[in-house]
């Protein structure tokens, strides 16, 4: 089953489509370049909670669901919607801060571009208060997990692509300072996703009902939430910045190296991208009622198959006036499986960009890139997606 017109992977966009934007984000790369080593002068900052209730147990009355947001406001604002940083799975909002070798993170990029922006610490998690009783059991990364899959995952060749990786800041070891620095910041969280993604979508809610129209970037994990607050205020997001979001559709894949590469593991996302309801159009009130079919051959044989709705397809309607990048690193496991997001999201009338970073020359990086040695590069590649499709209003009425 093919993809509809509207596909925008950049493998298949036109040069001078590829050029302006890396165009763009050079020129937001090489003002950010000569600024770097100037004061970032911030004009506000400070923190609150976003959304949360009231619930009974038996040693009292306590507070479920709210969400730590911190914020930073330049001195000189130059972009009328705030970003918005939501981390990923075992994290809390510090990477988006920081590198763990002492550079700036894309927070500080932004800033200095002069958007405000907002970090979160997802619900339960970090600054976010954690209650058993409320969330249910916590799942956590082990440190080899962590290297084989972020930090060093060159050595293991567990997916096609994983040897280009040369972007982490040294071995990607334990027991080297830089890993071990990064493998500190490693917290548990919620394990159960439909708990994850119900609390973050009105924790988030909560959040744009406060501030505003806002720019959303998500990374891993957090991308379904971009989905559901999206689906949730569609009027309010302005811009979703997907990095290398949770998927594929319907089910995880397990990598287990050559030569076969991939196998499907357990249903994560039975509403086709979310593991919680979304809203379609003909409407569903149960996820067995959209029908999804594998793809018989996969695109190339650095790819897995992808998932797909049967025919009539069912459209995301809240979706499809949203300005969405999707960005995929040239080595990280997400290079097998991020094309089939793209495509459900098309085949559902949501008009989407993919960039490959590769295709744009942002060459070695693996899942962490916010992290990595070019994580300057990356964030300026979406500045100027944002200026082109954003700023500008080219992609779609919704502003």
């Amino acid at each position: 089953m093919g993809t509809s017109s509207t596909s925008r992977s950049l493998r298949t966009l036109p040069f001078v489509i590829l050029s302006a934007l890396a165009i763009a984000g050079a020129q937001v790369r090489a003002q950010d370049d000569a600024s770097e080593s100037n004061p970032l002068v911030i004009a506000k900052q400070g923190y609150f909670f976003a959304g949360g209730s009231y619930y009974n147990a038996a040693d009292g009355q306590f507070m479920s669901g709210q969400m730590y947001v911190e914020f930073e406001i330049p001195q000189n604002v130059k972009h009328r919607y705030p970003i918005v940083l939501i981390h990923g799975g075992g994290l809390t909002g510090t990477y988006m801060m920081g590198t763990p070798d002492g550079r700036e993170g894309w927070n500080s990029f932004f800033l200095r571009q002069g958007y405000a922006v907002y970090v979160v610490d997802q619900t339960g998690r970090g600054k976010s208060a954690y209650h058993a009783d409320a969330y249910g059991p916590l799942s956590r990364g082990n440190a080899l997990g962590i290297q084989q899959r972020f930090t060093a995952f060159e050595l293991y060749n567990m997916w096609p692509r994983a040897h280009l990786h040369t972007q982490w800041p040294g071995p990607g070891l334990i027991g080297d300072p830089i890993f071990d620095q990064f493998y500190a910041s490693e917290v548990e969280g919620i394990a159960t996703s439909t708990v994850q993604q119900s609390t973050i979508q009105a924790a988030a809610a909560a959040l744009l009902d406060r501030i505003g129209p806002a720019i959303i970037l998500t990374h891993s994990q957090s991308g379904p939430y971009g989905w559901l607050i999206a689906d949730a205020r569609p009027s309010l997001v302005k811009g979703l910045l997907q990095v290398e979001p949770s998927g594929p559709p319907l089910t995880s894949v397990v990598f287990h190296g050559p030569p076969d590469w991939f196998t499907d593991g357990p249903v994560q996302a039975a509403w086709g991208i979310t593991a919680i309801p979304m809203t379609y159009s003909p409407a569903i009130t149960d996820p067995s009622q959209l029908t999804l079919v594998k793809q018989a051959v996969a695109d190339n044989p650095e790819v897995v198959r992808c998932w797909r709705q049967a025919e009539p397809v069912r459209q995301l309607p809240n979706l499809k006036h949203t300005p969405i990048l999707i960005v995929t690193s040239d080595a990280g496991y997400h290079s097998a499986y991020d094309h089939c997001t793209a495509e459900y999201l098309t085949q559902a009338g949501v008009k989407n960009s993919h960039v490959h970073l590769g295709d744009v020359g942002i060459t070695g990086n693996g899942h962490m890139m916010m992290l990595e040695k070019n994580n300057q590069a990356i964030a300026a590649f979406m500045a100027g997606w944002l200026e082109e499709n954003v700023e500008r209003g080219q992609e779609g009425p919704n502003r």
